[in-house]
């Protein structure tokens, strides 16, 4: 029923997490019919862009367009705590509260035997090197089988580091994405933090 090209930009919309085929669909169709020329090609080179400009942080690994991320490179920061996250999502959400000032340190996913990903496959080592320079590291992973998984391998590889393991207290719901928590729950849960 769709041109092809119009079938193909469906199917690519449809990858990407929460659209389903009828938004996907009506995306599509807005552009091709609603969208200008100039607006399309300046779209399209955005995400050719976003490929190429977008790398990891030299230190904490989140996502940015320079060799240190805005956070890594505010010295006005906590420089001796460290917030321990999945990936770059989490720290946007976590900085929507404004209430954390430390640093942060992406694992770049976690540990999920199932699908193949060992602590090999996240930035472990580059964690170990920062420890000694923190006082606090807040393992802030999901409260999923994976989440609990991670930070008790992060517990116990650490343990014996002059610092203190910190971990979001449960103000979370177990089994929830840190995505999901609005601005309050989240802003409580690392004020509530505990020893871990």
């Amino acid at each position: 029923m769709y041109p092809t090209i119009l079938k193909k930009i469906i199917e690519d919309f449809q990858k990407l997490p929460g659209i389903g085929e009828k938004t996907a669909e009506r995306l599509a169709l807005h552009l091709v019919t609603s969208s200008a020329h100039d607006d399309l090609i300046r779209f399209s080179d955005h995400l050719k862009r976003l490929k190429e400009e977008i790398k990891s942080c030299a230190i904490c690994h989140m996502i940015t367009d320079q060799t240190l991320c805005s956070i890594c490179q505010d010295a006005s920061r906590d420089q001796e705590t460290v917030m321990v996250v999945a990936d770059a999502k989490d720290v946007f959400h976590m900085e929507k509260m404004k209430t954390y000032h430390g640093m942060y340190h992406v694992l770049g996913g976690l540990v999920d035997f199932s699908r193949g990903i060992t602590d090999k496959d996240l930035s472990i080592d580059s964690l170990a090197k920062r420890l000694p320079n923190m006082k606090e590291m807040i393992i802030a992973t999901n409260g999923t089988v994976e989440g609990e998984m991670t930070a008790k391998y992060l517990k116990t590889l650490f343990m014996d580091q002059p610092l203190s393991i910190t971990r979001l207290a449960y103000g979370l719901p177990v089994g929830a994405d840190l995505k999901y928590a609005d601005e309050l729950t989240l802003s409580k849960a690392v004020e509530n933090r505990q020893k871990y």
